[in-house]
């Protein structure tokens, strides 16, 4: 942890929030050699919470551009299919092999992003830069002395000048709070928005108990109430908490599930009795601790929760990424050279679940989010390039304003894609039509083993879930 005192009073670039995007944005500065920034973190502790466990295909290869993919590729587990099924039986599986012919990467990678993050900030470290903590932001406002400043002010009193500041600090981000930025759930149409089964869902990561349950691979169920997944996770994870002073020295899984809205709110500290119950009723059946249901002979039960969490399902975008704070930012690409006594505003830009959030299905948040931060590494060196050179700071801002566009626009297929995800595979339990007495998750799941038998449709989930077309 950084003495909060040694914080400069000034900076080019400010990070606010060192979660995965946050560190990420450090290291694509440093890949290009640019050094001048501060990074700062409202928590006194990182890594705290295993949260986001995919990295996809297209994130691995912009991790590589910045030569931060190895370690993550070396700790995590490769999984090359991802198994959909009903309680009873597989109907599906992903093979994202099927990607060779478009990627370096072509599984998926799973690793929970505490240990994501502990692998992002040890590189950090290793360029000898440490991330301020305790640093709470409270407000911004624009420096008295240069309209093209901002002042960053923290709980502690102190303030930082800088003239960008990077709001990759979360869901509840203050930087976009204070820049004015809204931030609502966009509408991407009937089929996405569609009430589902899993308006309220749970994680956690578990031990199990019972027969040998290192046959327990990555599994995801769909049943007409409920969705449920169950994921081992690396023995890197397993390392990580001993470092904290955590022995387990079996295997730990991440499960999730939906919980049906008839079952009311979801508690505030989920039981483990409580998540047994939802395994009982939603998982696989090899997975049930009801041996009147399970095919074997010994049941599996959860022994031990490490970490859970639960929450309600909804997307919201940032109406804009960029923006200049206190002033107007100027929408053309050019303006007058004698324009100097015009106020602009110190530049702000969101990353990250600052900028967008939406279902975890799919894994796609945390991954966006690093794209984000990779690709604003580059733009960021031209924008600070092209204002040295150009009599006003705004005349480059046609740079930040079409990679914001374009940051944008991927945000937004994300959303529809996860929302779409989303209500089909939380189908509710209802028949088609008065005409045709049969269910929609009967059709949805013979659709999917169909699709499961056809090669180009495999190809087509692979790289839906890969992210290679939304970059």
């Amino acid at each position: 942890m950084a003495d909060v005192t040694s914080m400069p009073n000034t900076t080019t670039v400010l990070i606010v929030g060192a979660g995965p995007s946050g560190l990420v944005a450090a290291l694509s500065l440093l890949h290009r050699g640019f050094k001048d920034f501060v990074i700062v973190d409202a928590v006194r502790q990182g890594q705290n919470t295993s949260r986001s466990i995919v990295v996809h295909a297209a994130t691995l290869e912009a991790l590589d551009t910045i030569d931060c993919g190895e370690e993550i590729v070396a700790k995590g587990i490769k999984i090359s299919s991802i198994n959909i099924g009903n309680r009873s039986s597989k109907l599906v599986s992903i093979n994202l092999s099927y990607l060779d012919k478009y990627t370096h990467h072509p599984y998926a990678i799973i690793i929970p992003q505490n240990l994501t993050e502990h692998i992002l900030g040890k590189k950090l470290k290793g360029y000898g830069v440490t991330v301020h903590r305790p640093c709470k932001v409270t407000s911004l406002k624009m420096n008295e002395n240069d309209a093209d400043l901002t002042d960053v002010m923290f709980e502690d009193g102190k303030t930082i000048t800088a003239k960008y500041v990077i709001g990759a600090d979360g869901a509840r981000s203050i930087t976009r709070q204070m820049a004015g930025i809204e931030f609502t759930d966009p509408k991407t149409g009937e089929e996405g928005d569609r009430v589902n089964n899993l308006a309220q869902m749970i994680l956690a990561d578990v031990i199990y108990e019972g027969r040998d349950n290192s046959d327990l691979g990555f599994s995801i169920t769909m049943s007409p109430e409920s969705f449920f997944l169950s994921i081992p996770l690396p023995k890197s994870f397993n390392d990580l908490l001993a470092e904290n002073g955590k022995e387990i020295g079996v295997p730990i899984y991440r499960i999730g599930a939906g919980v049906p809205l008839v079952d009311g709110e979801i508690p505030h500290s989920p039981s483990k009795e409580y998540l047994q119950n939802l395994v009982d009723r939603f998982a696989p059946t090899i997975l049930s601790s009801d041996a009147s249901v399970n095919p074997n002979s010994t049941p599996v039960r959860i022994k031990e929760v490490i970490w859970v969490t639960r929450f309600r399902t909804h997307s919201a975008i940032a109406d804009k990424v960029f923006t200049r704070i206190g002033g107007n930012e100027v929408q053309g690409a050019t303006v007058a050279a004698d324009n100097s006594t015009t106020k602009h505003g110190g530049i702000i830009f969101l990353i990250g679940d600052a900028a967008h959030i939406h279902s975890p299905v799919g894994g796609q948040g945390m991954n966006l989010g690093i794209r984000d931060a990779v690709f604003l590494g580059d733009v960021l060196i031209k924008h600070i390039n092209a204002s040295a050179s150009q009599p006003s700071s705004v005349d480059a801002d046609y740079i930040l304003r079409e990679f914001a566009g374009e940051r944008y626009k991927r945000a937004l297929e994300v959303i529809a894609f996860t929302k779409n995800l989303l209500s089909f595979l939380g189908m509710q339990d209802k028949n088609i039509s008065w005409l045709f007495p049969i269910s929609a998750t009967a059709v949805r799941d013979w659709a999917l083993w169909l699709g499961g038998n056809l090669g180009f449709i495999q190809t087509r989930m692979a790289w839906a879930v890969s992210g290679l077309g939304r970059r």
